[in-house]
């Protein structure tokens, strides 16, 4: 109720004159006003008087272009699932995890996934294609803090193979998930790269058994045209593609 008062006023406040406004004790007011400030979610401006704090314009931020993202993307993953007629995905890379911020396709409710969910980057297409991307050191530490758990019989758990294949991905730009992450699942992912060159987005093609898909590469070439497409859309222009 305080914070939500504060921040749809986006004003100063004063800790007396918001307990009259909201009918509660002014020690109770401070006591929880002191608790949102030493958090960071309010910020203390002048003896008494309070307003929105570091913390909370960070969330804000955050999930203003985490959405705003989103909205971007969905036009062109709508098109690459009508013309693949299959399930697309749209994700990037968030504490070792990949979260999936769009997904598209008349038949989407087949499939498990859900937007804002995460899974695994070591198993799923999308996952490879951010894993690749990272810098070595990066890499590194995310390989040395399994372990990693098979979720299907062909799940890769090893981390030497996972860096093999890796580098692999890296080359080829474009990464398979082969039935691992569930055992009716394929996923095709390939880049979407930022200004700065860096890979952190990508989409994936997916399709479930016993569907599959007879030429791959034309569905590479395709995927690649939406994934620039989505950086033209995003950024104005395409990422420089690295070496």
């Amino acid at each position: 109720m305080i914070l939500s008062r504060i921040v749809s006023d986006q004003a100063e406040h004063n800790v007396t004159a918001l307990a009259g406004e909201l009918g509660l004790p002014v020690p109770t007011v401070h006591r929880i006003v002191a608790g949102l400030a030493h958090s960071g979610f309010l910020s203390r401006v002048a003896r008494g008087r309070y307003g929105v704090g570091f913390a909370l314009r960070a969330l804000a931020t955050e999930a203003c272009s985490t959405s705003s993202l989103a909205v971007l993307v969905r036009p062109e993953l709508d098109d690459l699932a009508r013309r693949t007629r299959r399930i697309a995905h749209f994700g990037i890379f968030e504490g070792d995890m990949v979260t999936y911020l769009v997904k598209a396709g008349s038949n989407g409710d087949r499939l498990f996934t859900r937007e804002g969910m995460q899974l695994e980057a070591y198993c799923s297409g999308i996952g490879k294609i951010l894993l690749a991307d990272l810098d070595a050191a990066d890499l590194d530490r995310y390989l040395s803090a399994g372990p990693f758990i098979a979720l299907t019989d062909t799940t890769q758990t090893d981390p030497g193979v996972l860096r093999d294949e890796l580098e692999r991905v890296r080359q080829d730009g474009f990464a398979m998930d082969d039935r691992s992450v569930a055992p009716d699942l394929t996923c095709f992912a390939v880049p979407v790269r930022w200004p700065d060159g860096r890979a952190r987005g990508a989409i994936s093609v997916s399709t479930l058994a016993p569907d599959t898909i007879p030429h791959v590469d034309g569905l590479i070439a395709r995927m690649r045209k939406s994934a620039l497409a989505i950086e033209h859309r995003v950024f104005g222009q395409a990422g420089p593609r690295r070496p």
